[in-house]
């Protein structure tokens, strides 16, 4: 328990330290989140993969509504807690070569939203859970609000009123299973035993999906997404697309289907074809860009389809679905990493010649043989190629919806075919041929780029040739997940 405390709460108190530390504030936030990193991977040393949830803090919070200070980790927390904790220091390094303004406060937010994912990861209770939600949404605001781009406060706008309307959704659904809970607490397991009617789980299911999936975004809920990705700084980008997608597709494995499985199952085709028509058109789109930042926010979208396309193909499946669903899981751990370094190298680009416009550049790599490497590793994983991070989870994905449909896999599929078009042809367009007035003076990465590309790298290549790690923390969870569902609908049935 005292370990899951402190993992949740050293980065408030280091926020918080942070924020008065002056022109100190990022080496303080530094060290804060390497000590979360460590305490991170001290806890899934210490894990034992099976279906228990584990390092449970239960504590009394609010006892007249029933409310609990209750979070713990399983094997599908487990992957996404490590996720933010490696995340947030890499996030943290890209930016030692911005001189942003008032660094204490912008350091100091970047670690106050990772309390708010960790609480989301880890809640099991809803009201924490809500708590969390909104508690991450607050500082990206101000991220994107304060040190963002040209039009930002519009644009930040529409993205907080998008996220803030899904919240409500989500809060309107979890008071409507507090009243419907006889114990009248918050709790997860109390939320699971529910006995809902077929109609008021159809009601729940998108009083929840509609939050979900508006931080994943799955169209027609990703409008918001291309204009934040490319006005938001580059490290309010990297926790958008790193972290806080990851927020809805944790929140539809682990609150979503074992809450409302009747529910999940009348609507799971039609929330299926609109993760497949996103996977399409943002594709589509991400041929059109002229600006590698949108490109590559198009590309998000197509990759968090098929995630999405993946979860309800293998619930559909039952017990079969074990596979799909991890490879969800496998493929959240490997977008984060990716995104973020493929958002890096265009931070590093943009550093040197000020632009992000694909026809403007060109011939990088003769005169930056470092970026060019680690900038097709990245570009690599993000394609599936094998021997890749992205390949597992992809192939896994696939393979759950190839099992409920072979047209729906078919169509989904065209995501890494187009993805290697559209991600290669950027690569080749922007890295190869000749030198222009820009890119004559470019120069190679050096210092602390060095070692946040390397470690993308490493993480690139370790977790594409020996992926088995992922797999077997997460197997037992997912497993018992999709057993506790099926249990639910064949008794309802």
């Amino acid at each position: 328990m005292e370990q899951l405390l402190l993992l949740i709460f050293l980065p408030l108190a280091g926020a918080i330290i942070t924020a008065f530390a002056g022109k100190s504030a990022k080496m303080v936030s530094t060290i804060i989140s390497v000590a979360s990193l460590v305490l991170a991977l001290f806890i899934a040393c210490n894990f034992i993969p099976n279906a228990s949830t584990q390092f449970e803090a239960n504590l009394p919070w609010i006892a007249d509504l029933g409310i609990r200070f209750h979070a713990g980790i399983d094997g599908i927390s487990m992957l996404v807690v490590l996720l933010t904790n490696l995340l947030i220091p890499i996030i943290i390094l890209s930016s030692y070569k911005h001189d942003y303004k008032n660094l204490a406060a912008f350091y100091a937010l970047i670690l106050f939203m990772q309390t708010g994912l960790l609480l989301v990861f880890t809640a099991m209770d809803a009201f924490l859970f809500y708590i969390g939600w909104e508690a991450a949404l607050i500082p990206i605001y101000f991220i994107c609000a304060f040190w963002g781009g040209k039009d930002r406060i519009r644009i930040n706008m529409k993205f907080f009123v998008y996220t803030i309307g899904g919240s409500l959704f989500m809060l309107m659904g979890i008071i409507y299973l507090y009243l419907q809970n006889p114990a009248h607490n918050f709790d997860i397991q109390a939320f699971y035993a529910l006995n809902l009617d077929s109609a008021q789980q159809g009601w729940i299911f998108w009083a929840f999906f509609i939050a979900f999936a508006i931080k994943m975004p799955i169209f027609p809920f990703h409008t918001w997404q291309p204009d934040t990705y490319t006005a938001a700084p580059t490290q309010g980008t990297m926790l958008l697309s790193g972290i806080m997608l990851k927020m809805g597709i944790y929140g539809v494995i682990r609150w979503l289907l074992p809450i409302v499985p009747t529910g999940v199952h009348d609507w799971s085709s039609l929330a299926m074809i609109l993760s497949i028509i996103g996977i399409v058109y943002a594709s589509l789109i991400a041929f059109t860009q002229k600006d590698a930042k949108r490109l590559v926010a198009y590309s998000s979208i197509a990759h968090v389809g098929l995630i999405a396309a993946g979860i309800f193909a293998s619930f559909n499946l039952g017990n079969n679905g074990v596979q799909g669903m991890q490879g969800a899981m496998v493929q959240m751990l490997s977008h984060g990493i990716n995104v973020v370094g493929l958002f890096f190298v265009l931070d590093i680009i943009f550093s040197r010649v000020k632009t992000n416009k694909i026809e403007e550049l060109g011939g990088i790599a003769k005169l930056a043989p470092q970026l060019a490497i680690t900038f097709l590793i990245i570009v690599l994983g993000t394609v599936a190629l094998p021997g890749t991070n992205g390949f597992i989870g992809e192939f896994l994905l696939l393979m759950g919806v190839y099992n409920y449909s072979i047209w729906a896999a078919a169509i989904a599929g065209l995501t890494i075919i187009f993805g290697a078009v559209y991600m290669l042809r950027m690569y080749q367009n922007v890295m190869l041929g000749k030198t222009n007035e820009l890119t004559i003076t470019f120069t190679d990465i050096q210092g602390t780029e060095k070692l946040v590309l390397y470690i993308i790298c490493a993480l690139i290549i370790i977790f594409g040739v020996y992926p088995k790690p992922l797999l077997h923390l997460t197997e037992a969870s997912v497993q018992h997940l999709l057993e506790q569902v099926n249990q639910k609908l064949t008794s309802v049935k």
